[in-house]
Parts: structure tokens; sequence; C-alpha cells
């Protein structure tokens, strides 16, 4: 049986992740800073599958010794990690002089160095073992600025450049990495905002809907698979069809 990490686990498209791997009967390491939703989900999914299938690890993955203990006992509860899905996140908003330090700090140290902290404790075994794949969450704002959104654009663009680096370093030791790029997803952060903004989302998606977590994870777990072992390096749009507008008027 084989065993996928997931940070971010605990909602959204994460949690939509855990369940999609356990249905193909993985093993799930789950991480998430929320100790408390993230063991609670984790004893729920538990009861349909087992203990020792879904096990939750309160990990901050922007602190090196919390990654590196999370590195260790998934070592020591399920020997090692098959795969890896960087999916935590965090969103700042606001032009690029009016973002807080504390808050590019704050993003940049979940949505980027995390990715560098579990390629460090996670990445070696794979190496040793020559085999591995690793699926980071960027996003469409990476690919793309947006108005208001300075740090996050920055971070995701990040993300987006990073995996090329990745594929090209780790490819030798049959890793595979790749991003997926969603856009707006229907998650409970993306639900925070006003209803009439959500709406104005919906209206300019083509196909007039958001993107659901599970259209993600299914990206996710896809590119896990035989399905995509000549996939690396690439940037993978789940986006309702947001990013394909040249933004030129109707002729």
């Amino acid at each position: 049986m084989k065993t996928v990490v997931i940070t971010g686990a605990a909602s959204g498209m994460g949690l939509a992740a855990t369940k999609i791997f356990l249905e193909h009967n993985w093993n799930v390491a789950m991480a998430d800073y929320n100790q408390e939703q993230g063991q609670q989900k984790a004893d729920e999914l538990a009861k349909k599958y087992s203990t020792e299938q879904v096990k939750f690890f309160q990990t901050d993955v922007s602190d090196e010794k919390s990654v590196e203990k999370l590195a260790k006992s998934v070592a020591d509860n399920f020997d090692y990690a098959d795969a890896l899905l960087n999916n935590a996140g965090v969103f700042t908003g606001g032009m690029l002089h009016e973002v807080k330090t504390a808050d590019w700090d704050r993003i940049m140290n979940i949505d980027v160095k995390s990715i560098y902290l579990m390629a460090k404790y996670f990445v070696p075994s794979m190496i040793e073992r020559k085999s591995g794949v690793i699926v980071n969450t960027a996003s469409v704002s990476g690919l793309m600025g947006d108005y208001n959104m300075a740090a996050y654009n920055a971070a995701k663009g990040a993300v987006v450049n990073l995996v090329r680096s990745m594929a090209l370093d780790y490819g030798q030791y049959g890793i595979r990495v790749n991003n997926v790029n969603p856009g707006p997803t229907n998650t409970p952060m993306f639900q925070q905002n006003p209803q009439s903004v959500i709406d104005e989302f919906v209206e300019a998606s083509p196909m007039k809907k958001l993107v659901e977590p599970e259209d993600v994870a299914k990206t996710m777990y896809f590119l896990t698979t035989d399905g995509a072992k000549s996939i690396t390096g690439q940037n993978i749009p789940v986006t309702a069809g947001f990013g394909v507008w040249s933004s030129q008027p109707k002729q």
C-alpha cells in the first residue's frame, strides 16, 4: 500500500485529496496546523477506513523543526512517503506597498518555504529509492497577475517556476514534480469573500461556476498515477475556464 503526505489536509482541497487517496487504497498522512479540525477529520475517516491507514500530524509547514518531526512521524508510521502533496497555503491581499511585513513573511513562508522544507526532509528517501511524486498547489494567480494581490502573485509565481527546477534536478532519480494551478475554488477560505464577490467570480467563468475542491483533488491524484508517468515539470490549470480569455472585448 502506497503512502501520501498531504499538507493543508484538514479542509478544502487537502481534505478532498485525502478522501480520494483513501478511496484508492493509499495510506494518508494528514498534516495541518489546525490540530482540532485535523484530528476530528482523521478520526471520522478512520471509522470508514482504519486508524492504520489515515493518521493526523499537527504541523507548521513554515517551521523546520515541525516539518522534521512530521518526516520522522511518517517514517515511524508508514516507513516512507511515495508521494507528497504540498497543498498548505494562505492568502494576503493588497497592493505591494500596502502589504504588512509580517503578512509578506507569512505568505512566503507558508506558500513557498514550506515546499523547500518538505523537500529537505522527504526527498532524500525518494532519491534513495529512485521513486517518488511531488504535487504542489500553485494557482492561476501564479501564471498571471491580479489586482490587489501582489504578495499572493509573487508567492504562487515562485511555485510556478520552482516546479521546473525541481523536475530538472530530481528527474534523474525517478521523481516527478508537477503543480496544480486552481482557479477560484469553492473552499472555506474562498467562501470568506462577500457573496457579491463570489457571484462575480462565477459570472466571469466561461462555465459559470467555481472550481470544486474535488476537481483539484482528482487532478492531484491523477498526477501520482502511472497515467501521468511521462508528465513532469508542468503547471496544470484547473480553473473552470479562468485564464483562457485574452481580455479583448467581444467583436
